[in-house]
């Protein structure tokens, strides 16, 4: 069975950063494309991240660009989301999500089949 744990959601001030954690169990971590996404209130999930399988590549939309940074760590089946320079409009539930296919490009939304249950990040202004 396919589980991801996110952990690392909190408050935190405008300007502030946080490192966003998601640990991958059952599946074969080091061969999935991962991405983190977010959705907040009356708003579509989207992306924020993404890496691939070997981690060498990575994407960011332009709204988190610079300021966000995904990697991963094959050994403990992780990956992660380091967040600087929080604004009040990334208040959202952060949720990790693993590519469905093996060695795949996880190149849209629907590639991804595996999701964790989120994470809260709150930013104040």
């Amino acid at each position: 069975q396919v589980q991801l744990v996110e952990s690392g959601g909190r408050l935190v001030q405008a300007g502030a950063s946080l490192r966003l954690s998601c640990v991958a169990y059952g599946l074969p971590f080091g061969s999935r494309a991962m991405g983190w996404f977010r959705q907040a209130p009356g708003k579509e999930r989207d992306v924020v991240a993404r890496i691939s399988w070997s981690g060498a590549s990575t994407w960011y939309p332009d709204s988190v660009k610079g300021r966000f940074t995904i990697s991963r760590d094959n050994a403990k089946n992780t990956v992660y989301l380091q967040m600087d320079s929080l604004k009040p409009d990334d208040t959202a539930i952060y949720y990790c999500a693993a590519d469905r296919e093996t060695y795949g490009a996880a190149s849209s939304i629907s590639s991804f089949g595996y999701w964790g249950q989120g994470t809260q990040v709150t930013v104040s202004s």
